[in-house]
């Protein structure tokens, strides 16, 4: 979907998530952020920590969702929208369809691991008892920078 399918509010929360992307960064991660927003308040906010706490399953979506579960002392988070920099891998899209959120918005397309669309389509599987709404592209080009000059600087460091 084009940027004009996104409200200022869609921006304003993907800004909060390349931010949480950032603290992932400086510890070192893959800078990926994600928040879990329900009527204009936090549920639940994340980066990727997979390296930190060595947990493969700790992906920017996953904290923001546990973050989220425990503040509404709920696994079902109905009527909650996750924003994410990254197009969601499968693992995270399987967890927000059994979080049974209403809407996913991410920011950059993931042609190797995507799962809303890009490489498979998990999160609008309609065999699924709820399809979450997907919009993709909520500041791409600012979340795909991010990820490119990341990756460019670990491989001039490696070099």
């Amino acid at each position: 979907m084009g940027a004009a399918a996104f409200t200022d509010m869609d921006r304003s929360w993907m800004e909060r998530a390349v931010a949480l992307a950032e603290v992932a960064e400086q510890e070192g991660e893959v800078p990926v952020g994600a928040l879990v927003v329900k009527d204009g308040i936090v549920l639940g906010e994340g980066w990727n920590r997979t390296i930190s706490l060595s947990d493969p399953a700790a992906h920017a979506e996953i904290m923001a969702l546990r973050e989220a579960g425990a503040s509404t002392n709920n696994y079902r988070l109905p009527g909650c929208t996750l924003y994410v920099t990254l197009e969601p891998c499968c693992m995270c899209a399987g967890a927000m369809i059994h979080a049974r959120l209403q809407r996913v918005v991410f920011g950059a397309a993931d042609p190797k691991t995507g799962a809303a669309g890009g490489v498979f389509k998990l999160l609008s599987d309609p065999r699924h008892n709820q399809v979450p709404e997907v919009q993709g592209g909520c500041l791409a080009e600012q979340c795909s920078e991010q990820l490119k000059r990341f990756f460019r600087r670990r491989r001039e460091e490696q070099a």
